[in-house]
């Protein structure tokens, strides 16, 4: 690094990092377990939890410099925030690592092709709907128009680099940009109506998983809910967020808030692990902020997971079914780490008859999807995809259900890596749930 580079981020470091949060840690070692990036890198400090503290600590004392060195540290951490529920100070690590991300990102120098990049998806893609309809709906008109078997058959497929080459095996089949766009607003209950909701439809999930946003307002019907999906609504901010990029998170918070702001709604359901964590932290997002304050809390308190809501309907107690088979569960790391929401989704699937639940080893672990972690870090994200594999097939389970977008494709890569892809499936959970129940309702009307 240039000392004119390592100075910006040094004055960036103090400006950004909350010292208070940085001196909280006791450096104790209770995160070191947790740690994914610990415990594969052979339980090297340097990429744990208090030893990332440390260095922020370090950079913004000004007891050590910025190098590649701290800058890779802060990189290869998953940002899965396992160190948060064992930390016995309430260290909130997910923040620290915003904000250092933020710090060095803002202020280091980029190549043109990453400077390119990084503006075309944080400020040119992911804030419009309307892009990442066009955007998908291509990856849509490669797999129907015969495009995707040709590549294969041709071996041309192998002319794109191994690891995108493999996530392109596991993407869904995405719709067409005309059913994309063909959205509801308001969705009324078909059970007794119980709740009046909002839906969080995000921008990923109502495209490429739009099948699985579809099931989602189709439970919250039979869980007697009105439901409503504001149009206006945007994607949550969470990849801008712990990508370094604060300010645009802070602009798609004020979107989401005013969007939602006026319904009067008990909550707002998600369905994205990830994204729900990052809706529930707009309070802290924009804390400082003495104009949205009030109104990011008045938001984030009503943020709710899709298996929290369907716990508290008494969805388990309905008639579920599903042809026996063994099922174990993925946990996503901000679902339980940032929502807090651990049992209810293992509640619902065990109460599904012709389900025998085996819980998986280290099921909270991360499976080293993180968002776009599984791209820019490959070979740190397929170590721990391995390890969790390892563990998947000690359970003997058929299907594995996760609440996740980003860990069911990455599960799914596992599945494909092991070669399991005809024994082994991967599902999210509310896909798994709305299977089981018009399977019941099926055999009820029959």
């Amino acid at each position: 690094m240039k000392e004119q580079e390592k100075n910006r981020i040094q004055q960036a470091f103090k400006e950004k990092m909350d010292y208070d949060e940085l001196m909280n840690c006791t450096r104790c070692g209770f995160c070191l377990p947790s740690c994914p990036t610990y415990i594969e890198t052979g339980q090297n400090e340097v990429h744990s939890p208090r030893g990332r503290i440390a260095l922020m600590k370090g950079l913004v004392d000004g007891v050590i410099e910025p190098s590649d060195e701290v800058k890779e540290s802060i990189d290869l951490c998953l940002g899965c925030r396992a160190c948060e529920p064992v930390c016995p100070s309430g260290v909130q690590f997910g923040h620290l690592l915003e904000q250092a991300r933020d710090a060095i990102y803002q202020t280091n120098e980029q190549s043109f092709i990453e400077k390119t990049t990084r503006s075309f998806a944080f400020n040119k893609l992911f804030p419009h709907q309307n892009r990442i309809q066009r955007a998908t709906s291509l990856i849509g008109f490669y797999q129907r128009s015969g495009l995707q078997t040709i590549a294969h058959k041709t071996k041309a497929i192998k002319l794109v680099p191994k690891d995108l080459r493999a996530m392109e095996k596991v993407l869904p089949d995405v719709p067409k940009r005309k059913v994309m766009k063909q959205r509801p607003e308001q969705v009324t209950a078909i059970a007794p109506r119980r709740k009046r909701v909002a839906f969080f439809s995000g921008c990923l999930m109502d495209t490429m998983f739009l099948s699985t946003n579809d099931a989602t307002i189709k439970l919250l019907q039979y869980a007697g809910c009105d439901i409503v999906i504001p149009k206006t609504q945007a994607c949550c901010g969470a990849l801008h967020g712990h990508s370094g990029e604060r300010e645009r998170a802070m602009e798609m918070a004020k979107r989401n808030i005013e969007a939602f702001e006026e319904e009067a709604v008990d909550y707002i359901i998600t369905n994205a692990g990830g994204c729900g964590a990052f809706l529930h932290d707009y309070e802290y997002l924009l804390r400082e902020d003495a104009d949205w304050q009030k109104r990011a809390a008045d938001f984030s308190r009503k943020i709710k997971d899709i298996s929290s809501i369907l716990i508290d309907l008494q969805f388990d107690e309905l008639d579920l079914q599903v042809v026996d088979q063994i099922v174990t569960y993925q946990d996503s790391c901000h679902l339980k780490n940032g929502q807090h929401t651990f049992m209810e989704p293992r509640q619902l699937i065990e109460a599904i008859d012709g389900v025998h639940y085996v819980e998986m080893t280290d099921a909270s672990r991360c499976c080293g999807s993180a968002g776009i972690y599984n791209i820019v870090e490959s070979d740190m994200s397929m170590q721990i995809l391995d390890y969790k594999m390892t563990q998947v097939k000690n359970t003997a389970a058929k299907t594995i259900v996760t609440a996740n977008p980003g860990c069911l494709l990455q599960m799914k890569l596992g599945i494909e890596r092991e070669g399991l892809s005809d024994s082994v499936q991967a599902v999210h959970l509310v896909d798994f749930l709305l299977q089981a129940y018009e399977q019941k309702e099926e055999q009820v009307t029959t």
